[in-house]
């Protein structure tokens, strides 16, 4: 290393920035299925997700006709947590890699 050369030593904080900015991307995948009733789903959302009304029945009438809707994407974790509060109230919902970097 030559006189004019610094070497750089990143920090954890900034590591760790780093690595977070590369992080996979997860959605929550929320999943039909013949049990609950529609107004029951819409309720559901709006109440784990807080959505409006309307948006609500966009996701439920999505599930209802395509069998899914996506519902959110982002870390791991907290996709894991809504799945968790979706199927605690009797939703079937999954995480899945979105396939894209944050």
């Amino acid at each position: 290393m030559s006189a004019g050369e610094a070497k750089t030593k990143k920090t954890p904080h900034a590591a760790f920035a780093a690595q977070t900015a590369r992080a996979e991307l997860w959605r929550v995948v929320v999943l039909n299925d013949p049990v609950n009733r529609m107004s029951y789903v819409v309720m559901v959302l709006r109440r784990v997700f807080g959505l409006a009304e309307e948006r609500a029945r966009k996701h439920m009438l999505e599930v209802h006709e395509t069998g899914r809707s996506v519902l959110w994407s982002g870390t791991r974790e907290q996709a894991e947590a809504y799945v968790f509060a979706l199927q605690q109230w009797h939703l079937t919902a999954v995480v899945q890699a979105d396939g894209t970097a944050a």
